[in-house]
């Protein structure tokens, strides 16, 4: 079963199909999904429901959590944050996208410092990881700001619309974050 998490402004909640208008709203705003790894554009009708539903599969096997991040005092969806567990290797990959009414509030990094606790203290995780694009270093700040460590750059290592993009990966593994709550 998937928790749900409290943080100073926010509610992390696993994702209920009623949050699919507003996923494909926020999700499917070409600044959104311009510098992330995986969101369509246009973000087709039904896809949303589709992911959801997906999330509740992989939240059910421990193979992933998805955790829609509202706001605690209007329950507003405001993006999404989440771990894929890659269960032989005992880590996880931190994602998150934030809509674009909501850039610059520190929602991300807040909602990341909860779920990367998640993934060392509940999970037992050995390792958490991310990426972002290069030309989205507002992400990077937000591994950065939850204490992970730049690992690596990769050159033209992803296609996104046509057009090779440089990732940044950043990584944490678990004595460190131990180190750092002491």
């Amino acid at each position: 079963m998937q928790p749900t998490f409290e943080t100073e402004r926010l509610v992390l909640r696993p994702f209920e199909l009623g949050d699919s208008v507003q996923v494909q709203k926020l999700a499917g705003d070409i600044e959104v999904a311009r510098t992330t790894l995986s969101i369509p554009y246009p973000y087709p009708d039904g896809a949303a429901e589709s992911w959801i539903s997906g999330c509740h599969g992989r939240s059910e096997t421990g193979d992933g959590f998805a955790f829609a991040m509202v706001g605690k005092d209007n329950s507003v969806l405001i993006g999404c944050i989440s771990i894929n567990i890659a269960k032989p290797h005992n880590r996880g990959e931190l994602a998150y996208w934030v809509g674009r009414p909501f850039w610059g509030k520190g929602y991300a990094a807040e909602a990341a410092k909860q779920v990367v606790q998640f993934g060392f203290e509940t999970l037992k995780l050995n390792k958490i990881w991310a990426a972002a694009m290069v030309k989205n270093p507002a992400s990077s700040n937000v591994m950065s700001k939850v204490g992970m460590k730049h690992e690596g750059t990769f050159k033209q290592h992803i296609s996104k619309w046509d057009q090779f993009e440089d990732l940044v990966y950043y990584g944490m593994i678990k004595t460190d974050y131990d180190n750092m709550v002491k």
